[in-house]
């Protein structure tokens, strides 16, 4: 099945035994695949028939509350959050008080884990896993089947590029490059996490007014700046073309995203931007409730960004771009590169123009001019355009829409 085919109506891909087909009670054939998306197609009759008794309102704040859900515990954040609470209200382990009465002595023949400040990470790295991974296929499975099944005949009305989909080969890779990705991803979290709780030098403090009640207030757009703006530059460096053709690449495979694609990342990226988040809370005194709150806020809206649907940013969110600027940027690679602020490629020039066309091997975010194009690249921009969906904007209509009539292609005429 190619990518811009819709699946085969009578057809459906369960969860079971690799190759194996069978009817059910229906007689529709079903299509058994492990590491599909769409395991939860098997259990797709009896939560529809659940779902049809809530009123549409209640299923939208579920799903919402679900994006939520994944966003703050797929990569553990979560568990970082409980640690800085537990040390807000006082407490603290033996090795955290041991911590501030030893010497800076280090005795290098009797090195341990407690030594580097990380006694018990088995059971963190164990607990922060089996949340992620719990979360990652339930709540991700459920969001895939809200979507992606039970409203995959009105995709025109959601989906931001409606007439393309994953195949099933993508979306079994996006699933195990994800789940390698989780691995790593919570590993560190858990290990930070695991290091602080039991008392690790670090520049995090606990009472709100310690530097002053300004420089809490103060902190809260500083560190969203910081941690927006340093992802853009490193998102950038790897779309420059060593980067991108050795790393990047991998999470371009899926040219249609979904909620599962936002951790299909190279390990090497993952773990590089996971190290570059988290250097303020050790450059800087930093209060553990803006740092924590604007990480769980960066990691939904990169559920929301990933999710191919249509979402739209909040009245009170004028930063934040709406879920298709970076579904433009899998769709035409090298431009708009930021994530929860558009004014970054504003700035920088990165930002997708309507008379430039973009392609995989057109680096830097520059695009190439209309009237440097050849009428083949011309022809297949626009078949491009057409697949977008209007509703995604907020105009609800194709914004950048290139007819073969546009006065820029009047050498073609």
């Amino acid at each position: 099945m190619k990518s811009d085919e819709k699946m085969t109506p009578n057809i459906k891909r369960v969860s079971g035994e690799s190759g194996k087909t069978m009817k059910n009670k229906k007689g529709e054939r079903t299509f058994y695949d492990p590491m599909a998306v769409t395991w939860v197609e098997r259990y797709s009759d009896q939560m529809e028939k659940i779902w049809t008794r809530m009123p549409n309102f209640v299923g939208s704040a579920i799903a919402t509350c679900a994006v939520f859900l994944l966003g703050a515990t797929m990569r553990g954040e979560w568990l970082l959050v409980v640690v800085h609470f537990a040390k807000h209200l006082g407490y603290s382990t033996e090795n955290d008080t041991a911590s501030n009465n030893s010497s800076t002595t280090v005795n290098w023949a009797e090195l341990s884990l407690k030594s580097f400040y990380l006694e018990n990470l088995s059971w963190y790295c164990i607990v922060a896993c089996t949340v992620a991974y719990c979360m990652y296929f339930g709540i991700g499975g459920f969001l895939h089947w809200y979507f992606y099944v039970h409203q995959r005949d009105k995709a025109d009305e959601w989906k931001c590029q409606p007439k393309k989909w994953l195949t099933p080969e993508l979306e079994r890779h996006e699933i195990i490059v994800g789940s390698f990705s989780l691995l790593l991803a919570n590993t560190f979290t858990a290990s930070l996490a695991c290091y602080m709780s039991n008392g690790g030098p670090c520049s995090v403090y606990y009472k709100f007014d310690e530097y002053s009640w300004a420089y809490f207030v103060l902190q809260w757009p500083i560190i969203f700046i910081y941690l927006d703006y340093a992802t853009y530059w490193i998102h950038r460096l790897y779309h420059t073309p060593w980067f991108y053709k050795n790393f990047h690449k991998l999470h371009h495979t899926y040219k249609h995203p979904t909620a599962f694609s936002v951790t299909a990342i190279h390990p090497v990226e993952i773990l590089h931007i996971q190290i570059i988040l988290c250097l303020p809370l050790f450059l800087m005194p930093i209060h553990w409730v803006p740092y924590c709150v604007i990480a769980v806020y960066n990691y939904y809206h990169g559920i929301i960004d990933h999710s191919g649907i249509n979402f739209k940013a909040y009245w009170w969110q004028p930063w934040q771009p709406d879920a298709i600027f970076h579904d433009n940027h899998h769709q035409y690679f090298h431009v708009n590169f930021g994530f929860n602020c558009f004014i970054w490629d504003k700035i920088h020039g990165t930002i997708r123009q309507k008379d430039c066309i973009y392609r995989e091997d057109t680096f830097y975010g520059k695009g190439k001019k209309i009237t440097e194009a050849t009428e083949d690249e011309i022809k297949a921009d626009i078949e491009e355009r057409e697949s977008e969906n209007p509703l995604a904007y907020r105009e609800n209509n194709l914004v950048y829409s290139l007819s073969k009539n546009d006065s820029s292609l009047k050498k073609f005429k």
